[in-house]
């Protein structure tokens, strides 16, 4: 599409093949079918079914299949249907936490205005904006939504609302003047966009884009572009998956070859082989996974935090960057008057957003509120009465810079009822061209001018200053010194604006009229940084996690924000700075800046892309609907729940409800604790699996009897170890967690000790069950069985909490959460249940135990526990992690 906005009216006329007085309804009607209508075109949302089947993608779950499916063949149907029931369940709980329609484009759709008013065949004429065109010339009126992308060809004090495009909350002044360079959406001051509001003044534009070619559409189609990225934890998973889930093949084949080689039946061996694959595959690990992740978001809730995507949950915990928009998410989103001057003296304005709470603190005045002079009286008076602005109850009602003047005069005492007193009686209206406003009020008898507007501007319509409470000559010195006062506040971000007045204004009053006023002072304001980021960003770097600004906002205002909260930054980058970098080129610079501003939502979606080639696991917050596309392509997506746009929510992993940036800190702080807990269960799962196999591997090599039955072993993977594992999922999170880096994002669950130690574990967990299991052997096979069905149970209970830490517990360095307890009282409690419980009893065939045996099973399972924590700290201080 062509450059617009650095043509002339005329020439964008041109281009288009448009008139000032629009088209004919037989061109419009051409245009319609060779450019499509004016909409946006959303992709089919995926059904129940396909989220369902998705929730069996995974090769423990094809080995679990296979496992049912043979159980069945050879008649286990009880087998069967028990490894059925769990992975039914287990995508049941992965279907109702992931079941989120994807209404990104739908919410897109609902920004789009219903209706635009058209010029046809020279006439104005309503139509539907899905019949608009490239060529079409639109009228635009306050309070209209833009219906596309326009080029402004007319403009009388034209003002649009972008944030729902741009995130940022100030209206942008239009001019149809056209711009000589490069520019981003943020600085095309002579094109209005689609899904923007009109909020002041009207205009007439010419359509140059449509539907998916508009800035809204370019958005949309990137969205829908950006797959779902995988989560660490679903990369680390899958993985898992996989590799245990060849060890299983493997394993199988060795003990049922070793089997037939030594003269066992083929078909006894089959049977051996499956209930061996039974035993290696974690049953539980993916539903408790599922439970964990669960729990976790269910927590994160309760603390403002709402999760949409399971796997996100622990993402946060990778976090290594946050890229934060700047309004509205480390800003408040109000306008507030910080300083004023008056007189030659200063203040700074004391309170919060548009709250009417606040005072004056004179600057080298130690502090305090300070009584304002009459100068500075006149000045927020004056801010209050040139002025569309009203504050209410429910919100601002017109410009947020009008609004945070009136909040200014609110704090002086200067109220509604002080401009009632003032009747407006004439007005010349601010322009981008003439950067000034004026009203005249009528005062008692008289009638007098104010008037605000760019300081320079202002100050070159005055021929006095009021100094002291008395009219002095404009001096050259004195003009200097205003706007020295001018360029110091400049240079802390603030937005100036310039007052004066001038008494015994003409009833005619017109823009000749704008001579010889007398200027009072200045008003320096900004969009100030929520109270509690700093804290929040200061928790982030502790924590190792790099804070970054990416912003629609000017460089100057982007940096002093970022230095106010404690973002360390080398300089900004300009989103036409970002246009000259290759991709690479943008990786080294991504390396040391932190600030961005001017940016669109391709240069947004490029540093996000740069970060994660760098290796980052990126968090990208945002509430504007051109922070969509970052939030879908970034690790994970967070939005605003009070201010953010729709469009963002659904193209976002999270959504904080308060919009408070220190709820992400706790978020993270939860992400990591979950990891922690998702490394605990899977330790005690695996060394609960690897000494399942490892006791029938041997029996199986020694020529003894198989020490448990196929559903023996189900109940173990299921019973013993998925209530106890459940709990490990939930344990609190450890002091100092927040102190130490965030984790890489390829680091593996089962890290080089934890394999050594689950192989070791795995070792006195089946020494110790075989032991049970030949010291009866000569009492039937059926007691043996359940001697060595009972010590594995107890050792695993006492697994669970050994596997609290890589560390020995003995020490008292961890305490168990009451929930581990309980897990492990209600497991014990169901194994008593299978051991005497007479139908049961049958079913798992097991044999009751009297208390000497319990002594002997008990002294089993203490002597494998103390050798575990004996081994524990000897794998700590021998093998050595990769660094």
């Amino acid at each position: 599409m062509p450059d617009y906005y650095r043509m002339g009216p005329a020439d964008s006329l041109k281009v288009l093949l448009a008139s000032e007085n629009g088209l004919t309804d037989a061109e419009a009607a051409s245009r319609l079918g060779r450019y499509g209508l004016n909409e946006l075109k959303a992709e089919k949302p995926p059904s129940k079914l396909s989220i369902f089947i998705r929730q069996f993608r995974s090769f423990l779950v094809y080995i679990l299949i296979a496992a049912a499916g043979i159980s069945l063949a050879i008649g286990e149907a009880v087998d069967a249907a028990v490894i059925g029931a769990i992975l039914v369940l287990n995508a049941l709980l992965g279907f109702v936490q992931e079941y989120r329609a994807e209404r990104a484009l739908e919410a897109l759709k609902k920004l789009a205005a219903p209706q635009a008013t058209v010029l046809r065949n020279g006439a104005k004429k309503r139509v539907p904006s899905i019949e608009l065109v490239p060529g079409d010339i639109v009228m635009l009126e306050e309070g209209d939504k833009v219906p596309a992308d326009c080029r402004l060809v007319e403009c009388f004090s034209l003002k649009t609302n972008e944030a729902s495009l741009t995130g940022e909350s100030a209206p942008v002044e239009k001019s149809v003047a056209a711009l000589r360079k490069e520019a981003v959406i943020t600085d095309m001051t002579n094109c209005c966009f689609a899904g923007t509001s009109v909020v002041f003044g009207h205009g007439k534009a010419v359509v140059m884009a449509t539907g998916m070619e508009t800035e809204f559409g370019k958005i949309a189609k990137e969205i829908s572009e950006t797959g779902e990225r995988e989560t660490p934890l679903q990369r680390k998973l899958a993985s898992f998956g996989r590799t245990v889930g060849i060890g299983v093949i493997i394993i199988t084949a060795i003990v049922a070859i070793t089997g037939i080689l030594r003269g066992r039946p083929p078909v006894e061996m089959f049977i051996t082989g499956v209930a061996l694959a039974v035993a290696a595959v974690p049953e539980g690990l993916p539903a408790i996974v599922t439970i964990t992740l669960a729990l976790g978001l269910r927590k994160m809730a309760r603390n403002n935090a709402i999760v949409r995507r399971l796997p996100a949950v622990e993402t946060l915990g990778a976090t290594s960057v946050i890229c934060s928009d700047k309004t509205g998410t480390l800003t408040r989103g109000e306008m507030m008057v910080e300083r004023i001057y008056a007189g030659g003296e200063s203040w700074e304005v004391t309170g919060e957003g548009y709250s009417t709470t606040g005072g004056f603190v004179k600057h080298a005045s130690g502090g305090g509120n300070a009584a304002l002079t009459r100068e500075a009286e006149r000045l927020l008076m004056c801010g209050l009465v040139c002025n569309r602005a009203s504050v209410r109850e429910k919100g601002v009602m017109g410009d947020p810079t009008e609004a945070a003047l009136v909040i200014s005069a609110a704090k002086a005492g200067f109220g509604e009822e002080t401009r009632l007193q003032r009747v407006i009686v004439g007005e010349v209206p601010f322009s981008s061209e003439r950067k000034r406003m004026t009203v005249v009020c009528k005062e008692g008898k008289q009638l007098t001018a104010y008037m605000k507007g760019a300081p320079e501007v202002v100050l070159d319509h005055c021929s006095y200053a009021l100094v002291g409470g008395k009219m002095a000559k404009l001096t050259p010195k004195l003009r200097g010194e205003i706007l020295e006062a001018n360029s110091r506040m400049a240079k802390d971000a603030l937005r100036v604006l310039g007052f004066a007045f001038s008494e015994g204004a003409a009833q005619s009053f017109g823009e000749r009229d704008e001579r010889d006023f007398v200027f009072i002072g200045l008003q320096g304001m900004i969009d100030p940084p929520r109270k509690e980021v700093k804290d929040a960003v200061g928790k982030c770097v502790a924590a190792g996690v790099r804070v970054m600004m990416i912003t629609g906002d000017n460089p100057v205002t982007a940096e002093a924000v970022a230095r106010e909260i404690g973002i360390r930054t080398s300089g900004a980058l300009t989103g036409v700075d970002i246009d000259k970098l290759s991709d690479r080129e943008l990786t080294e610079r991504v390396k040391h800046v932190s600030v961005f501003a001017r940016v669109s939502p391709e240069h947004k979606s490029r540093i996000v892309r740069s970060l994660q080639d760098l290796g980052f696991e990126a968090a990208v917050t945002g509430d504007g609907v051109n922070d969509a596309p970052a939030l879908k392509q970034a690790s994970i997506g967070i939005a605003m729940g009070i201010t953010g746009t729709d469009v963002t929510k659904e193209a976002s992993d999270m959504v904080l409800a308060d919009d408070n940036f220190t709820t992400i800190v706790l978020a993270v702080e939860e992400g990591r604790a979950i990891f922690d807990n998702i490394k605990r269960f899977v330790r005690y799962l695996l060394t609960a699996n690897a000494g399942e196999v490892a006791a029938m591997f041997a029996a199986t090599l020694f020529a003894l009897p198989l020490p448990f039955t196929a559903l023996q072993l189900l109940w173990i993977n299921l019973a013993t170890d998925g209530i106890p594992a459940l709990a490990l999922g939930v344990q609190p999170p450890e002091k100092g967690i927040m102190s130490r880096p965030p984790r890489k994002s390829d680091q593996a669950i089962l890290n080089r000790r934890m394999k050594v130690l689950i192989l070791a574990t795995g070792v006195i967990i089946a020494a110790f069950t075989l032991l049970a299991l030949f010291l009866n052997i000569s009492e039937g096979i059926a007691k043996a069985q359940t001697m060595a069905f009972t010590t594995i149970v107890l050792i695993e209970l006492f697994d669970a909490f050994s596997s609290l830490s890589d560390r020995t517990i003995l020490t008292g360095r961890v305490k168990p959460a009451l929930s581990l307890w309980l897990a492990c009282g209600t497991a014990l409690a169901l194994q008593l249940a299978v051991i005497y419980l007479g139908p049961l009893a049958g079913l798992f065939e097991t044999y009751p135990l009297a208390v000497v045996d319990w002594l002997e099973v008990a002294a089993f399972a203490v002597g494998a526990f103390l050798a575990i924590e004996i081994v524990k700290e000897v794998i700590h201080k021998i093998v050595v992690e990769k660094r």
